[in-house]
């Protein structure tokens, strides 16, 4: 059952529901600046620790694994604890790990922080896209959800940037990487307090029973009849599955729906990573010297894929809840995979002293960069955190992320090996798995857009109660 809801109207809940999105996507801003430091850190720790290139890759590796486990626990727990409290929690644990990074006296211990870091990385990128999602009204949820995309983003470009000005200024300097790692503790300290103020999620409450609590939420964040009709519809979907309430792999493997749905989750967090965008994340610079720039021009030029990602995904808010989401994929996919073909091409076939070659590449690789961050990026996290119940979500978002990790650590490690034995065509390899993406969201991926998310779930359990 679905009730019509009031509209929304301009009031004070407005620069409420503001606030709570940038403090909550301090989260983002976290996982962004601490996947993307790297990319710029790691020739100086190389050189501190004299790494190999198997050592070298653990480091990156390490956080992702973390970030896998991170994502499977943090979406159960969220189910347990609430979703504020498990970003308070992220907020400590971010802070542990990131100043264990910059105090770590050996290569080992590193990598301990490396991977206490990354189950916070992990944990919030479960928790904040859900507790965005259900604080958010429908007709804002794309452009609220997408926030945390926008934040996740800015911390690789301010990791870019940072590292460039250390770099350059303290370059000389054998600890120079140490400055780059403690910039993420001071994000850690604003995300914890700022969440201390913050309401739990309105939806969560309803799940637990705590009605009164729900409903206050819901009045700092709506109108009061849009709250109270809210709650309603909430109220009402939670008392058809009053018989439903175990809430575990069971619930998974006994509904048809579930397991369509868990199966389509899956399907868009590995396709997303696929595409590879977070090598260019990690090793931006090494991808930008093999075209044919020199190290200091690498560095400098890696920073523009962080401008264009902060740009792409402000465009993307702006025409996220405009568009229907499956067309948007559709473009992005179209649109990398494309982007994938140009640059394997001129890198394949184009010699390697003609002086446009490098130009060409940097060219193409921006332009995917763009494609993607304004297109695929977004709309990847805000499905998965739309399309699953309310009583599952968490445990279903955590699996799909879960995967989402395992896939870009794998793509992540194997990576240099391939650009060192292929080249550029290692992007003729993207390219094939694009196609295979393209067809996935053209036969499978649902449309969200214009739902609130309970319509959603009753929507989900007629469509696909066979599988």
């Amino acid at each position: 059952m679905s009730l019509k809801l009031p509209p929304l109207a301009d009031g004070p809940y407005n620069r409420r529901l503001g606030l709570v999105a940038v403090i909550a996507t301090f989260g983002g801003l976290l996982f962004g600046y601490d996947t993307g430091v790297l990319n710029g850190a790691l020739s100086f720790m190389m050189e501190y620790f004299s790494l190999n290139p198997v050592q070298e890759g653990l480091i990156t590796f390490t956080l992702l694994i973390g970030a896998a486990l991170g994502a499977l626990l943090g979406g159960r727990l969220s189910d347990y604890t609430g979703r504020r409290k498990n970003i308070l929690l992220l907020a400590v644990i971010f802070f542990i790990g990131a100043a264990g990074c910059v105090i770590a006296p050996t290569y080992e211990i590193l990598l301990g922080f490396r991977f206490i870091l990354g189950v916070a990385v992990g944990g919030a990128s479960v928790t904040v896209p859900v507790y965005l999602a259900e604080i958010a009204p429908f007709e804002r949820r794309g452009s609220l959800v997408s926030r945390n995309e926008l934040m996740i983003v800015m911390g690789q470009f301010l990791a870019f940037a940072i590292n460039a000005i250390i770099g350059n200024v303290w370059g000389a300097n054998e600890d120079v990487w140490r400055y780059m790692l403690s910039v993420a503790v001071l994000p850690a300290f604003v995300l914890f307090f700022g969440m201390l103020r913050m309401p739990e999620s309105p939806r969560w409450l309803l799940s637990k029973g705590r009605h009164e609590e729900a409903l206050a939420v819901l009045m700092q964040v709506r109108p009061e009849g849009r709250a109270v009709a809210e709650m309603t519809e909430v109220r009402l979907l939670n008392a058809e599955q009053a018989d439903e309430r175990s809430g575990g792999w069971s619930d998974i493997i006994r509904q048809p729906w579930m397991r369509r749905l868990l199966f389509i989750g899956i399907g868009l967090a590995a396709y997303q990573q696929l595409t590879g965008i977070n090598s260019m994340m990690y090793y931006g610079t090494q991808v930008l010297e093999q075209a044919g720039f020199t190290r200091d021009a690498a560095l400098s030029f890696n920073v523009l894929n962080g401008v264009i990602s902060v740009c792409a995904v402000l465009v993307a808010l702006n025409i996220i809840n405009k568009f229907n989401r499956r067309s948007l994929l559709l473009f992005g996919f179209i649109g990398t995979t494309t982007m994938h073909l140009f640059v394997g091409t001129i890198g394949v076939a184009m010699p390697e002293d003609n002086p446009l070659r490098p130009w060409l590449l940097l060219v193409g690789i921006l332009l995917f960069v763009g494609i993607m961050q304004g297109t695929i990026g977004p709309l990847v996290w805000l499905m998965i955190a739309e399309i699953f119940p309310l009583k599952m979500r968490g445990l279903m978002i955590g699996i799909t992320v879960l995967v989402l990790w395992l896939t870009n650590a794998i793509v992540s490690l194997v990576f240099p090996s391939l650009v060192a034995s292929m080249g550029f065509a290692t992007f003729l390899l993207f390219a094939a798995v694009g196609f295979l993406a393209i067809l996935f969201v053209a036969t499978s991926v649902p449309e969200t857009r214009g739902k609130t998310l309970e319509e959603l779930e009753e929507h989900f359990k007629v469509q696909y109660k066979t599988f």
